[in-house]
């Protein structure tokens, strides 16, 4: 019996090493099947081409981090990281395996002149360079070589759930007192931009004349998804809300006093129910940031995604599609989970550079298992300094991305779970073709 026991001690020990080392070496032809796909990236913050001269483009996001105390970044996006060596190696032809000063001037002189060379067709040319033939621009507006079919637009709205007085949210945080400052200058520009002077009287005139107007007037000019960033600024919680209470409370505090936290909760939670309601007649989708985000006074659980489980199981919001945008992360689980409602979604965007593709391949796995239609692609690019640029995190993350999806399908492949076509078949899904269909794209 010791013997037997022993044997199969063994062939168990032997049978899951095999395993576990196949999910660390991605099958090379996946892998290059992968490579080859024509992404379509969910997520991303590119910069518009800026003329020598020109002011610097300050609209790649609503709220600016250097508007926050600094805090430290994951080992990944360290400045200093080397495998940004590769992105400049295959986007810009870089010569050198340091970071020397003298090599990283080149380097900088290399992209002013491709710059310059190129023009308003460098943001293009970028993607040409990843093989990605869609980015999704979540930006404030757009601009000059940022133009569909290569780039679509998402834009913030979070600015519309904040029209009374914000002082109660800046004492509470050193972030929110940094940020809240950008959502109300937003908010000001969006009223701008629709000749409206001041903020009407009361609740239901503000959904007529700001918010719907605001949203359809963004449908028009191009944008098809509305992304907020609300765990930045307060709980993803968003209840349902009694009316009453939120039309009272905009009556009440419009002219400037501060709102019981309590009560102004409850109307932007019912300012996004509405702005989502519109979403599903307007057919835009509803992007929402929920990962573990930036800032020292960042507050994990409010982006925890179950906490949009009301919202999704809302019946009258079933024409909505929602995306959680990075995917929930650390959360992955319970987003695994909240595939399964039917206007639910997911992207791994921002994933793709804080783990590296071994950790990545296992939340992939988990997801593909349950709900493959449900997955997206995004990188997150990201500006950060001149040498590490948006295109530098769009190359870190896309090729992370690819890796990360060739060992989780490789995995599965290995166990028997998939066939090598229908891996080459969840691999264009989760590279492409999940979001083409999302967002009807040609």
């Amino acid at each position: 019996m010791i013997r037997s026991l022993s044997f199969f001690s063994i062939l168990f020990i032997l049978l899951f090493s095999s395993s576990a080392q196949a999910q660390t070496t991605a099958d090379p032809e996946l892998l290059a099947a992968i490579s080859r796909i024509r992404a379509i990236d969910n997520h991303a913050h590119p910069l518009k081409f800026t003329a020598e001269g020109e002011k610097a483009d300050t609209e790649y996001d609503a709220l600016p981090l250097d508007s926050i105390e600094p805090f430290e970044l994951p080992v990944r996006l360290n400045l200093a990281n080397p495998e940004f060596i590769g992105a400049w190696r295959q986007l810009f032809d870089y010569k050198y395996g340091d970071m020397s000063p003298a090599h990283m001037q080149e380097l900088l002189a290399t992209k002013q002149r491709l710059l310059k060379d190129k023009g308003d067709s460098y943001p293009a040319w970028v993607l040409d360079r990843l093989n990605i033939e869609t980015m999704f621009a979540n930006r404030v507006a757009m601009g000059t070589g940022l133009v569909a079919p290569r780039f679509r637009w998402v834009s913030f709205v979070d600015a519309l759930l904040f029209p009374l007085s914000n002082a109660t949210a800046k004492k509470s945080s050193p972030d929110y007192a940094g940020f809240y400052p950008a959502e109300e200058k937003l908010l000001q520009r969006y009223m701008a931009e629709l000749k409206v002077s001041q903020l009407p009287p009361s609740l239901t005139e503000y959904v007529k004349q700001i918010v719907i107007p605001t949203l359809e007037r963004q449908k028009r000019e191009g944008v098809v998804a509305l992304k907020f960033e609300a765990a930045y600024l307060r709980s993803l919680e968003f209840a349902p809300a009694d009316e009453r209470i939120a039309t009272e409370t905009y009556a009440n505090f419009i002219k400037g006093a501060e709102p019981p936290a309590a009560a102004y909760k409850t109307l932007q939670d019912y300012l996004f129910h509405k702005m989502a309601e519109e979403a599903g007649r307007l057919g835009l989708a509803i992007h929402i940031h929920s990962i573990d985000g930036a800032g020292g006074y960042y507050r994990q659980s409010n982006s925890n995604p179950s906490l949009l489980e009301s919202t999704f199981n809302d019946p009258s919001l079933r024409k909505t599609n929602f995306v959680l945008i990075h995917g929930g992360y650390p959360f992955t689980k319970q987003t695994a989970a909240l595939l399964g409602k039917p206007n639910v979604y997911a992207d791994f965007s921002a994933q793709t550079f804080l783990l590296y593709p071994r950790a990545l391949s296992e939340v992939l796995r988990n997801w593909l298992e349950g709900y493959p239609d449900k997955v997206l692609f995004g990188t997150d690019a990201f500006t950060f300094t001149q040498a590490v640029d948006w295109p530098e995190v769009a190359w870190l993350s896309n090729t992370s991305a690819r890796q990360a999806l060739a060992l989780a399908l490789t995995a599965m492949m290995n166990d028997g779970e998939i066939t090598r076509a229908r891996a080459l078949e969840l691999a264009n899904m989760v590279m492409r073709e999940n979001a083409r269909k999302l967002y009807k794209l040609p």
